[in-house]
């Protein structure tokens, strides 16, 4: 298993000005969901930050973003060792596989690989 990236979760209730404000930072949106917006170097794209303050589709936001080359692997690896998932394997709908669970020190990591 390899790690492709490790995006860290800001919370921003004004997503807006927090685009702004990191873009004078030299980070440029690349993604924009509505409820999580991403940012990213332009010479180095795998630079990055989201802004969320909720996520749509799971029950707590993450603090973290890990893209893996395989999720699943992973998923069963965390499970077979007893790690508390709060967010079961799931497809979605924007191009991802991933899943939530709790590192021992109680951050909310995402684990995802992109279809």
């Amino acid at each position: 298993m390899s790690v492709r990236r490790v995006v860290p979760t800001v919370p921003a209730a004004a997503r807006e000005e927090s685009v702004a404000f990191y873009g004078v930072l030299g980070l440029e949106q690349v993604m924009d969901h509505g409820w999580v917006t991403t940012l990213a170097s332009p010479s180095h794209p795998t630079a990055q930050l989201s802004l969320m303050n909720e996520d749509r589709t799971a029950p707590v936001p993450p603090d973290l973003s890990v893209e893996v080359d395989d999720v699943d692997a992973v998923y069963a690896a965390l499970r077979e060792r007893g790690a508390q998932i709060l967010y079961p394997l799931t497809d979605e709908e924007w191009g991802v596989r991933r899943f939530f669970v709790r590192d021992p020190g109680g951050r909310v990591v995402n684990v995802l690989s992109h279809r």
